[in-house]
């Protein structure tokens, strides 16, 4: 790392050399982020999506033992996992009132807002919304 030069004096890297580093390190990091937030936010997506399938699953199961739907997470024994809970709410309804039709709807928070996939949802005749292959 260092070198020797005639004079016998150890010399280090000049101030050009570091800024030049220091240059590179930041072109690759300016391009590496963007590519790695993504990444995280599809992460996050696809970590929602896989709990709201769980929920759909337990909906069904539910609906066998007590001949109608759950309206709550907690009815379902259903616990969010921490990577779900800190990027989206998730919620399970009824609609219109019907013990007959469920809801399952994931509203980001945080930085998944940024996501341009927004709120996820899914209902008991596995209809997802937003209705894009790269969201689902």
């Amino acid at each position: 790392m260092f070198s020797v030069v005639r004079s016998g004096r150890i010399r280090g890297f000049t101030l050009i050399e570091v800024m030049i580093v220091v240059a590179i390190v930041a072109l690759l990091v300016s391009i590496a982020l963007p590519s790695y937030w993504q990444y995280i936010l599809r992460a996050n997506r696809s970590a929602v999506e896989s709990f709201m399938m769980t929920v759909a699953q337990k909906q069904e199961q539910y609906l066998l033992d007590a001949r109608g739907y759950a309206n709550a997470l907690t009815s379902l024994g259903l616990v969010e996992p921490n990577d779900v809970r800190d990027n989206y709410t998730v919620t399970t309804s009824y609609v219109g009132g019907s013990s007959r039709t469920y809801f399952i709807q994931a509203v980001p928070k945080g930085r998944q807002t940024e996501d341009s996939c927004g709120t996820l949802s899914l209902d008991n005749t596995g209809q997802k919304l937003p209705v894009t292959e790269r969201c689902w």
